[in-house]
């Protein structure tokens, strides 16, 4: 029987039978050693399309692939035109190239090619720049009064705007949040699994809590289908949401509030660390709250409370003080600078398409 994982990787599609193979066995390596189910199919999508790309020009096995190959490759990415004429982002470029060099490092390992093509592979310069869009705390507000709070699919939809823009969590993470992983008493939110496979607890600040509320009161029960998945968002249909859809909505807020930006979940992520950056948080807060490796050796997360995070969240989150309030800021610029640096990098891989 084929494997699921194996369907993941080619897409349904009939490849080579050896290309086949050697994909379903990736496939299940990356899920043996608890990489995230996203990260799987988003891998499965590049590698997919390189494979097509060999298709073409017929090659039928990865042995076949060498070096040279995977410099053309790259440049076909390079002068590839999407279907509105745009090329691909360097950030498009550069994910499409690190699934192929992953894959040909692994089945290097596994003695599936004699050596690794990509070994040496010179990697497109990432652009070191701050990003263009973040949204100013008037923004924000405009975008927030767009959904129909009258509707119950609209009253969800701001309390999901809420909670990404109060505690800045990745699309996938505000995907898997459960009923008991909020704790209203105590300002918090479960993270459970997150990047890396890591928990955190996290503030959410008053407001989004009162519209989460709301929601959970008005609107969630006329979109529960039975059994109760337990899920705290659910889509139209009463299921739990796929991170595609939940971009969708954020663009359609954003784009409607016509403020001259474009975007879609990370764009609420990103604002809100550059908002409590500017009102004065401590790199080191900010770096748990987003569920950051620290720039150290260590996880900061292991020496700070969630006490102390919930006090700086409340007094620098442009949502819940209307004068900034100025913390102690211990961090050099240049740390300051990484961290949005990795947020853009982020960005990029949450648009893989693009």
């Amino acid at each position: 029987m084929e494997s699921r994982t194996s369907h993941i990787l080619t897409g349904g599609r009939t490849y080579s039978p050896l290309m086949k193979v050697a994909t379903g066995q990736y496939a299940e390596w990356l899920q043996m050693h608890q990489f995230s189910e996203h990260l799987v199919e988003v891998r499965g999508k590049h590698l997919q399309g390189f494979v097509e790309w060999c298709d073409a020009r017929g090659v039928g096995k990865f042995s076949q692939v060498n070096r040279g190959m995977l410099e053309r490759y790259q440049r076909w990415l390079f002068y590839y035109r999407k279907a509105n004429g745009k090329p691909l982002s360097v950030g498009t470029q550069f994910a499409r190239l690190s699934s192929v060099r992953g894959f040909m490092r692994w089945a290097s390992r596994y003695h599936l090619v004699e050596s690794n093509p990509a070994a040496d592979l010179m990697m497109p310069k990432m652009p070191a720049r701050l990003p263009r869009e973040i949204l100013s705390p008037r923004e924000v507000e405009t975008i927030m009064n767009q959904p129909d709070i009258s509707d119950a699919l609209g009253l969800r939809d701001r309390a999901i705007l809420e909670v990404f823009y109060s505690t800045g969590m990745r699309r996938s993470e505000l995907c898997h949040l459960l009923l008991h992983d909020v704790d209203q008493e105590r300002g918090t939110v479960m993270i459970r699994e997150g990047k890396g496979r890591k928990d955190r607890m996290v503030p959410i600040g008053a407001r989004a809590l009162d519209w989460l509320d709301k929601y959970l009161r008005e609107s969630r029960p006329h979109l529960l289908v039975e059994p109760d998945p337990q899920t705290l968002f659910l889509s139209r249909t009463g299921d739990p949401f796929h991170v595609d859809a939940l971009s969708a909505i954020a663009r359609k807020y954003i784009d409607a509030a016509n403020i001259g930006k474009r975007g879609s979940c990370h764009l609420f992520r990103h604002s809100m660390a550059t908002g409590m950056l500017e009102n004065g948080a401590d790199i080191r807060f900010i770096q748990a709250l987003l569920g950051h490796a620290s720039m150290e050796t260590t996880s900061v997360y292991t020496r700070v409370a969630i006490g102390k995070l919930k006090e700086i969240h409340t007094a620098t989150h442009p949502a819940e003080t209307k004068t900034p309030t100025v913390v102690e800021d211990t961090r050099p610029v240049e740390r300051a600078a990484a961290l949005l640096d990795a947020l853009a990098e982020e960005a990029a891989e949450e648009t893989p398409g693009s």
